[in-house]
């Protein structure tokens, strides 16, 4: 038997590779078994559970940068934490005896790798951004392997990291041969013309709603001949929704377009597009890569390192993408950007293409050879 220990939590970003890394190992080896270290307020602490795996909570949190007097207490508990962290970890890591330890990044991950490879434990981590995390920089100077979403990645780990392009797993469903983009039209009841799908996300991004307003008023003024699929997020109902109701726009009743908060069938949507304007994180560009979708990318200011802004350029350097920083971003700078791609379809076509070819399609594998790695070496070291 295989025992993994998991750590990774925070944001789903660290969350959802983390089980579908445990997917890929349980696949391979249906003996294996597996416990989850994360905070015990985060998003892992339900979702976790939700998925079947045991949990093991460890408190952790960040240190706050601005200095206010609400994060000067928040820092001191982060400082309370981090001190209690190692003993809490070795507890974890005692109790439950893994033979190898994977984090996923997020704050949680630091003391419980940092302590399995103390206790010389095979440990691995996995880097889903082009700029790693700083939790993620700092244990690549320790792990045994470091497994990368993208090559670009590697240029901000320690000199002497060992690493491994892996890629990402994707979502069921968002492959290329999945279902066909006429198949995927047809589901959603649109006709065969172009289609753009555009979307901020579950809770929304205002500067994508802006610009999808603009652009569905800019379609329906030139009588564009495009179907429109947009979400518009959780917080667009109070902004989006009356704005399109201001212009004039009835996406109720216009087959054209299909408006919704947000769409359980993201891969069916993906698959229906010629074209996706949306943000760049790491999942999304991956699964636009595995669909082999043109994008107009505009990564979000608002996360930490700018990190969506180094994923965009990934696509945007291999002629895979058109990237928009939100700082340049107006209706008119859309408009012309969606305008010159659609009247040219060879362009359009040629984003596709490159996304496609920029994809690591055997991604389980290379993850699972990590692992095997790992594994072996904890054999031997028994």
């Amino acid at each position: 038997m295989l025992k993994v220990l998991m750590a990774g939590g925070g944001t789903g970003g660290h969350i959802n590779p983390a089980l579908a890394i445990a997917s890929i190992i349980k696949e391979r080896r249906p003996d294996a078994e597996f416990l989850f270290a994360g905070t015990p307020n985060g998003m892992e602490a339900n979702l976790i559970p939700k998925a079947g795996y045991e949990f093991a909570p460890i408190k952790i949190s960040g240190f706050q940068r601005r200095m206010t007097p609400k994060n000067l207490v928040r820092n001191a508990r982060a400082a309370a934490y981090l001190t209690a962290s190692g003993h809490r970890s070795k507890q974890i890591i005692d109790s439950f005896k893994p033979d190898i330890v994977i984090g996923t990044g997020g704050y949680v991950s630091y003391p419980i790798l940092a302590k399995a490879v103390q206790m010389g434990i095979p440990a691995a981590i996995h880097e889903q951004n082009a700029f790693p995390g700083i939790t993620n920089r700092l244990l690549s100077k320790k792990v045994d392997e470091v497994m990368l979403t993208v090559e670009e990645a590697a240029a901000h780990l320690d000199a002497c990291a060992q690493y491994t392009v892996t890629g990402l797993p994707v979502r069921a469903g968002f492959s290329a041969g999945a279902i066909s983009r006429a198949e995927a039209k047809k589901e959603l009841g649109l006709d065969d013309k172009l289609c753009i799908f555009s979307f901020g996300g579950s809770l929304g991004a205002g500067a994508i709603n802006n610009g999808a307003a603009a652009l569905l008023k800019w379609e329906k003024d030139e009588n564009v001949p495009v179907n429109h699929i947009h979400g518009f997020g959780k917080m667009g109902h109070e902004t989006f929704l009356p704005k399109l109701k201001e212009l004039g726009i009835d996406y109720e009743n216009d087959k054209s377009f299909i408006v919704k908060e947000y769409f359980h069938n993201m891969d069916i949507c993906t698959a229906a597009a010629d074209l996706i304007i949306c943000r760049s994180g790491a999942s999304t560009i991956s699964e636009l890569q595995a669909m082999g979708r043109a994008s107009v990318l505009i990564p979000s200011p608002n996360v930490t390192a700018n990190h969506q802004y180094h994923n965009a350029m990934v696509l945007g350097r291999a002629g895979a993408a058109v990237v928009i920083e939100e700082k340049n971003l107006t209706d008119e700078v859309l408009i012309e950007k969606v305008r010159e791609l659609i009247e040219n379809p060879r362009k359009l076509d040629a984003l596709a293409r490159r996304a496609a070819e920029t994809y690591v399609s055997n991604t389980p594998d290379r993850i699972y050879a990590v692992v095997d790695r790992l594994a072996n070496k904890s054999c031997s070291e028994k």
